[in-house]
């Protein structure tokens, strides 16, 4: 019988559901092979509507950027069912990593899977993990040379892995022929499957304790709410257009920057219109971004503005976003993206942060790092026989706020997590950090300065490898705020023989040839500063000077405080 559906009732509800995809997170991660996954929490889970999968819950534990995307991947199995007439059976899972359809990137693979309740199909349950590995030119995907998408690996359109609760062993074979370390990948495919069975497990419970009327009626309850609560929030901004504009380093085929540049108009009905039509035109590069990724981008970077709205598909409502066709930004095939998911989404948000700075200055911030840092090496280990693929991303500096100084190496724009811990990369693959360190002087100066990047250098151990990346800020760093300078920006600088090399694109590179003793050594961007360095207050310049973080000489350039002969700090 229906339960009534008091503020209690609709807390609880949405609280329960929002434990489901908790579960099923920490189901996916604890079982799951890799360390990006286990250990990184590159993956996500979510339920979405029966109807077009829109959003109605998604893990706390999961990437932010995926809070869009997966609800665009969803609708697309939902629409390639309908189109081709397919039966849907309890048990049924479909695999999907079309960057087209709905994706991102070819490594992040879906499994979207329908949610029967008393015989009858009531929502969809879908997650998303990292793979080391989808095949292409290189190991690991981020093939920074990459012209067209099949040059990037495996892509896959919405197809039945599991038939009925079985494993479908032809494509199984299908896949794992395709990608490297594939015995390595079975263990990451039942993990994705298993989080999937304990969502049906745990939302098969809250339904019987409510009702599937109730819930359904709350999952509306609460999607009306988050869009009341979101034009909310917008109807504190000041009417007007807003322009912002952030910079791609290279689309690492051509030496040139890539440049995205939105207009945001406040609506009477408080909407926010989003124009990203003065972008730059398509790439032929791995920087182009699919439109769900463009989209989940403004999601997410106006989540970071006001996190404190609930997220379900009413959220994005007031969110209306312009396709940008004709711009990097709108991806068609056989256009490369793998760098859209990791990079181009945190410049968009950066470019909305940068819009909004004007217009609501104490809820914004400084742009932090921006980039996630996507390195991976694959080679041959003699001492395991056996081959690897180490995919690795790192945190950098937050931009520093009205409220404090950026956090240094916190995670990226798009995540919840920084690289794996250096102990677990060493236990897996044959490498060793050599160095792992704070990037003083990297938070951009200001009222509140930026927060630190991280220095990092890995050494390989044993056998031959190739290392590929895919980075950003490494021409311009993170943007200052209200007269706040930059951050520093991000440097890489490969030890071969002895000798130094640096990526001609400075930030993206791939098939770097490695032999046991060779490093990289890596610099991550600090977040940008914000407000006027010469208002920061000398005893917290001081401060930072005696915890090694800027130099006597940086404090007097940057923020033109001195130093008298007994060791106070004076303007």
């Amino acid at each position: 019988m229906p339960v009534s559906l008091d503020p209690i009732t609709l807390s609880v509800i949405q609280n329960g559901l929002q434990q489901v995809c908790n579960e099923m997170d920490l189901a996916f991660c604890r079982a799951a092979f890799s360390p990006v996954i286990s250990e990184g929490m590159d993956r996500s889970d979510g339920i979405y509507a029966r109807e077009d999968g829109a959003l109605i819950a998604q893990g706390e534990l999961g990437l932010p950027v995926f809070v869009g995307t997966m609800q665009f991947s969803s609708r697309a199995v939902i629409e390639h069912v309908r189109r081709n007439g397919w039966t849907l059976d309890p048990g049924d899972v479909f695999i999907v990593n079309d960057p087209y359809l709905g994706g991102t990137h070819l490594m992040d693979v879906r499994f979207v899977k329908p949610f029967f309740y008393r015989g009858k199909l009531w929502c969809w349950l879908a997650n998303t993990g990292h793979w080391p590995d989808i095949g292409g030119m290189v190991p690991g995907g981020f093939s920074a040379n990459a012209t067209e998408v099949e040059q990037e690996g495996l892509r896959l359109p919405p197809v039945k892995l599991f038939k009925k609760g079985v494993m479908d062993q032809e494509i199984l074979s299908i896949i794992l022929s395709n990608i490297r370390i594939a015995d390595q990948r079975i263990g990451d495919i039942k993990a994705q499957a298993a989080a999937l069975a304990v969502g049906e497990k745990r939302l098969a419970a809250l339904l019987d304790r409510y009702g599937a009327h109730t819930v359904d009626r709350a999952i509306a309850e609460l999607r009306k709410r988050a869009e009341q609560q979101m034009r909310a929030k917008i109807a504190t901004i000041p009417a007007g257009t807003y322009a912002g504009h952030a910079i791609v380093d290279s689309d690492g085929v051509v030496d040139e920057p890539l440049h995205i540049r939105v207009k945001i108009t406040k609506t009477a009905d408080n909407d926010l219109l989003f124009d990203l039509s003065e972008s730059s035109p398509p790439c032929k590069g791995p920087m182009n971004s699919v439109i769900a990724t463009t989209r989940s981008s403004v999601y997410l970077a106006i989540k970071h503005i006001f996190p404190d709205v609930p997220i379900n598909a009413g959220t994005f409502e007031p969110l209306k976003i312009a396709d940008p066709h004709d711009t990097f930004l709108y991806a068609k095939y056989p256009r490369p993206v793998s760098g859209c998911a990791a990079e181009v989404s945190q410049r968009i948000a950066e470019a909305v942060f940068n819009a909004l700075t004007d217009a609501i200055p104490e809820q914004l911030f400084a742009a932090p790092a921006g980039t996630s840092g996507n390195l991976a090496i694959g080679g041959h280990d003699p001492q395991r026989n056996r081959s690897y693929v180490m995919y690795l991303f790192t945190g950098g500096g937050y931009g520093g706020s009205a409220l404090s100084d950026g956090i240094s190496n916190g995670c990226s724009t798009i995540g919840i997590s920084k690289m794996p811990p250096i102990e677990v990369m060493e236990q897996y693959y044959p490498v060793l950090f050599d160095e792992f360190s704070l990037y003083e002087g990297s938070g951009g100066a200001g009222e509140a300065r930026g927060g630190f990047g991280v220095n990092y250098t890995i050494r390989v151990r044993r056998g031959p490898a190739r290392a590929s990346m895919v980075m950003d800020h490494g021409r311009t760093g993170p943007l200052g705020a209200l007269g706040g300078a930059e951050g520093g920006v991000n440097k890489v600088v490969v030890e071969i023989s002895g000798e130094e090399y640096r990526p001609p694109h400075l930030s993206k590179d791939q098939d770097i040839q490695l032999a046991p003793g060779d490093r990289i050594r890596v610099s991550t961007p600090g977040g940008g500063g914000y407000g006027d360095p010469h208002k920061r207050d000398p005893a917290k310049v001081a401060r930072d000077v005696a915890r090694g973080y800027y130099s006597r000489e940086q404090a007097a350039s940057l923020f033109g405080v001195r130093f008298n002969s007994d060791g106070s700090a004076v303007r």
